[in-house]
């Protein structure tokens, strides 16, 4: 796990993008698993401008992401559906057909789960997964407790989850209690992954991922167990890693890094 910790979320945000650029420059039809949330807003931002300046291309991407609300319509404002078109698809040129977001509305979600795990396979795996984190630990909705070799399935919110989305509803009894969730297990077979986090909020949760045992207790966690993982954090969510002064040691020290 490789740990960059920028100044600010813009530089963050920025650092990150220039991430997945590489990545599409390099592969130009890759598949990325996307987040949603506050968190990946600005790196969205910086890949929609890159986009409109030519300097990154994606019309031969296929995206999945990670998790969808389950009761909500693709109308919703607060579904995923609503916030990737509105922040981050419409703003690209992503082909609609390459787009894939667990369905809320399915009519069999047992079998929709299985498709959507067969449908990542037939697409040649996740080249890059972009994640955030909760202030529990958790990514995607893999809430703790959860199986680490988990798949993607439906999963019952817990009650600290339903509390920190509670300010996107109108009222906490509107957040619904159940999602659509990529599994630990299958967040793990991408073949790279970049968390980002920002906000003193997430500082605990940050420091238990990489500096902590690897526990279902934290989700997140298992992420050390991944071969190419990369953590992006502002100076706040870094605040409380006890090896921070060795974590910028590592980036001054790589080749071709700027001096800091």
């Amino acid at each position: 796990m490789e740990v960059i910790v920028e100044q600010t979320v813009e530089a963050m945000s920025r650092a990150a993008a220039l991430e997945v650029a590489e990545i599409l420059n390099a592969k130009p039809n890759a598949v990325l698993g996307m987040a949603t949330g506050t968190t990946p807003l600005g790196l969205y931002k910086e890949l929609a401008q890159m986009c409109r300046r030519g300097e990154v291309d994606f019309s031969h991407v296929t995206t999945f992401n990670l998790d969808e609300y389950v009761g909500l319509p693709v109308t919703h404002p607060q579904s995923f559906h609503y916030f990737m078109h509105e922040n981050f698809f419409k703003h690209v040129n992503i082909p609609l057909e390459n787009i894939h977001i667990p369905s809320g509305t399915a009519s069999n979600y047992r079998a929709f789960c299985d498709w959507y795990e067969n449908r990542i396979k037939e697409c040649g795996g996740i080249d890059l997964q972009i994640l955030g984190i909760g202030s529990d630990g958790h990514i995607a909705f893999n809430e703790p407790g959860s199986s680490l070799s988990s798949r993607t399935r439906l999963k019952t919110l817990a009650k600290p989850t339903i509390d920190d989305n509670s300010r996107f509803f109108n009222n906490r009894d509107e957040v619904p209690i159940y999602a659509i969730t990529m599994g630990v297990g299958t967040i793990l077979e991408a073949r790279k992954c970049l968390l980002l986090a920002n906000g003193k909020n997430k500082a605990d949760a940050v420091s238990a991922m990489v500096e902590g045992p690897v526990t279902s207790m934290i989700t997140a966690s298992a992420l050390q167990l991944h071969e190419d993982t990369k953590v992006f954090l502002d100076e706040s969510a870094a605040g409380k890693l006890k090896m921070r002064d060795y974590y910028t040691w590592i980036q001054n020290k790589k080749p071709g890094a700027p001096q800091r």
